[in-house]
Protein backbone atom coordinates (compact mmCIF):
# COMPACT_ATOMS: atom_id res chain seq x y z
CA UNK A 1 0.00 0.00 0.00
CA UNK A 2 1.02 2.98 -0.93
CA UNK A 3 2.07 6.45 1.64
CA UNK A 4 0.89 9.89 1.38
CA UNK A 5 1.66 12.96 3.24
CA UNK A 6 -1.40 15.63 4.24
CA UNK A 7 -0.64 19.36 5.58
CA UNK A 8 -3.64 20.21 7.66
CA UNK A 9 -4.69 23.09 9.59
CA UNK A 10 -8.32 23.37 11.57
CA UNK A 11 -9.65 27.16 12.28
CA UNK A 12 -12.18 26.54 14.75
CA UNK A 13 -15.05 29.58 14.08
CA UNK A 14 -17.43 31.63 16.12
CA UNK A 15 -15.29 30.03 19.55
CA UNK A 16 -13.18 31.47 22.23
CA UNK A 17 -11.80 27.75 22.62
CA UNK A 18 -9.87 27.66 19.51
CA UNK A 19 -6.85 25.93 21.03
CA UNK A 20 -9.07 23.69 23.30
CA UNK A 21 -11.35 22.39 20.05
CA UNK A 22 -7.48 22.05 17.86
CA UNK A 23 -5.97 20.59 20.94
CA UNK A 24 -8.63 17.98 21.28
CA UNK A 25 -8.85 17.19 17.70
CA UNK A 26 -4.91 16.01 17.46
CA UNK A 27 -5.33 13.90 20.69
CA UNK A 28 -8.23 12.30 18.77
CA UNK A 29 -4.97 10.94 16.16
CA UNK A 30 -3.52 8.88 18.91
CA UNK A 31 -5.56 6.08 17.82
CA UNK A 32 -4.68 5.89 14.38
CA UNK A 33 -1.39 4.19 12.54
CA UNK A 34 0.47 6.94 11.70
CA UNK A 35 2.86 9.29 12.27
CA UNK A 36 2.27 13.25 12.86
CA UNK A 37 4.18 16.35 13.82
CA UNK A 38 2.47 19.24 15.54
CA UNK A 39 3.74 22.83 14.17
CA UNK A 40 2.35 26.23 15.24
CA UNK A 41 0.02 26.40 12.45
CA UNK A 42 -0.73 23.19 11.04
CA UNK A 43 -0.27 19.44 11.71
CA UNK A 44 2.04 17.27 9.17
CA UNK A 45 0.24 13.40 8.78
CA UNK A 46 1.95 10.81 7.21
CA UNK A 47 0.90 7.10 6.50
CA UNK A 48 -0.70 4.81 4.10
CA UNK A 49 -3.44 6.12 2.22
CA UNK A 50 -6.47 4.61 4.57
CA UNK A 51 -5.15 5.65 7.53
CA UNK A 52 -4.41 9.24 6.37
CA UNK A 53 -7.97 9.74 5.03
CA UNK A 54 -9.14 7.91 8.35
CA UNK A 55 -7.07 10.17 10.31
CA UNK A 56 -8.45 13.15 8.87
CA UNK A 57 -11.51 12.46 8.82
CA UNK A 58 -11.61 11.61 12.70
CA UNK A 59 -9.75 15.18 13.01
CA UNK A 60 -12.68 16.91 11.40
CA UNK A 61 -15.13 14.84 13.04
CA UNK A 62 -13.96 15.86 16.69
CA UNK A 63 -13.40 19.67 15.62
CA UNK A 64 -17.24 19.65 14.11
CA UNK A 65 -18.37 18.60 17.47
CA UNK A 66 -17.06 21.50 19.40
CA UNK A 67 -18.98 23.92 16.47
CA UNK A 68 -18.12 24.95 12.98
CA UNK A 69 -14.73 24.50 11.74
CA UNK A 70 -12.52 24.80 8.43
CA UNK A 71 -10.36 22.95 7.46
CA UNK A 72 -7.79 23.34 5.09
CA UNK A 73 -5.39 20.37 3.90
CA UNK A 74 -2.91 19.53 1.27
CA UNK A 75 -2.14 15.66 -0.18
CA UNK A 76 1.28 14.54 -1.14
CA UNK A 77 2.66 10.88 -2.27
CA UNK A 78 5.91 12.65 -3.33
CA UNK A 79 8.50 11.55 -1.68
CA UNK A 80 10.22 13.42 1.20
Amino acid sequence: MSRIHAEVALYPLKTSNATEVINNSINSLQNHRITYNVGSMDTHIQGNDDEVWRSLRTLFDEAKNKGEVSMVITVTNAAD
